[in-house]
């Protein structure tokens, strides 16, 4: 817009010299009439552009009133006095107006160029303005990320991704720091990292829920920790097994995995091998407190009488009995041991019985007592392992264990 007013009142300009040109008195003859006139012609068929519009200075100020000889004589042919050759003030202040000082081109294409910024108060119509969309304002403070959602890309992929946002920001400071992540820039590398290591797409979204810190870990550290489990002969699926059941063990460093693992090693007295078998079954041994396992130990050695050698066994076959309550622990043996009469060595080698409801042990050997086949030594006729006792689906222990009908254990389990 400033370009074409600045276009337009040149040649307005060069036209006022054309037309003076028609009076010798004020400008000149009749040639200069003539030439200006054909310059004008000229001009007017050009483009517009900034080569052009500096040859239009230049042709203008060929013609212009600075340029023009002061006439000699008067149109009626008499000589003029040196008064009379002065221009009137008013004639002063028309040349001054007509003639444009002498740019140079550079100065004269930044003056063109240099449009002004709208104003935040000019005035719009009303079609723009409906087509300003305000942003809907963040809330100042929220109790739940949800409230971030349709603000926050990043928020807006991890839940497409299937990360449960409601249990993440249960988890201290874990939605301050989605909030503070760009996906592209934090996120993003790290999810390909997971899947390098194993983790399935459909297990993504959960391994976040459970474990959110990982999108701050530097990636370098994670790739260094995965690479210690590899010198330590542990296999890509097992890796990969290890990081899905225990999202927070890339969390820990190299010197905290190399202390845990010889932890188990000489507490337990197993091999290399079997405690690399050990970990991969129930990898949060590596990830929980160490607290609670050294008193299971303790508990199985003093309380429960067990042997080095037999702990070794129940703990290498059953490792969920190193993270097992300790009340549970007790129970269970208790009613086992001193109630059914099964020996340590007979523990030992069914384990598994300590996983199980103290409920349905104590169902399923009444009911057996009450039919008179609770045969618990494999030595005699109709002996019953304790593998059966506690495995079997309820038709499957009736029809086959208890030699019964499952309706027949349902009425006798009304009578407890």
């Amino acid at each position: 817009m400033a370009l074409w007013a600045r276009q337009v009142s040149l040649s307005w300009c060069l036209l006022k010299t054309a037309r003076g040109a028609e009076f010798p008195g004020r400008l000149g003859s009749g040639s200069s009439t003539a030439q200006a006139r054909r310059e004008f012609a000229r001009l007017a068929l050009l483009p517009s552009g900034n080569d052009v519009l500096l040859w239009r200075l230049q042709a203008h100020r060929h013609v212009s009133v600075g340029s023009c000889p002061p006439p000699s004589s008067a149109k009626d042919g008499s000589s003029s006095s040196p008064e009379s050759n002065l221009p009137s003030p008013i004639e002063q202040k028309q040349a001054k107006a007509e003639t444009l000082p002498d740019l140079n081109a550079e100065i004269l294409y930044e003056d063109w160029d240099d449009i002004p910024p709208s104003s935040a108060l000019e005035e719009i119509s009303e079609e723009e303005a409906v087509q300003i969309i305000a942003e809907p304002l963040l809330p100042p403070q929220s109790s739940t990320l949800r409230d971030y959602v349709d603000h926050s890309e990043t928020l807006t992929k991890l839940v497409h991704l299937g990360v449960d946002l409601s249990q993440v920001e249960k988890r201290q400071k874990a939605g301050q720091l989605l909030l503070t992540l760009n996906f592209e820039k934090d996120i993003k590398k790290i999810l390909l990292f997971l899947k390098d290591v194993g983790v399935e797409d459909n297990q993504l979204g959960p391994f976040l829920t459970k474990n959110p810190y990982i999108l701050a870990e530097d990636l370098e550290a994670l790739e260094t920790r995965v690479a210690y489990l590899k010198s330590k002969k542990f296999g890509k699926a097992e890796i990969a097994q290890m990081v899905s059941r225990a999202p927070y063990l890339l969390l820990f460093s190299v010197e905290r995995l190399d202390n845990r693992l010889g932890f188990f090693k000489n507490e337990l007295g197993l091999s290399v091998k079997k405690t690399k078998d050990l970990v991969t079954r129930l990898p949060r041994l590596l990830t929980g407190k160490l607290e609670p396992v050294k008193e299971n130990l303790q508990v199985c050695q003093i309380e429960l009488g067990f042997q080095r050698n037999e702990i070794q066994q129940i703990v290498f076959k059953t490792p969920k009995i190193l993270t097992a309550s300790k009340k549970r622990l007790r129970q269970t043996f208790d009613y086992l041991h001193n109630i059914m009469g099964i020996p340590h060595h007979m523990l030992t080698r069914f384990p598994q019985v300590f996983n199980s409801k103290l409920l349905r042990i104590r169902e399923r050997h009444m009911f057996l007592t009450f039919l008179g086949r609770a045969q618990y030594d494999p030595t005699q006729p109709s002996y019953i392992s304790l593998d059966q006792l506690v495995s079997l689906p309820d038709e499957v222990f009736c029809t086959e264990i208890a030699k019964a009908s499952i309706q027949d254990f349902e009425k006798f389990l009304k009578t407890l």
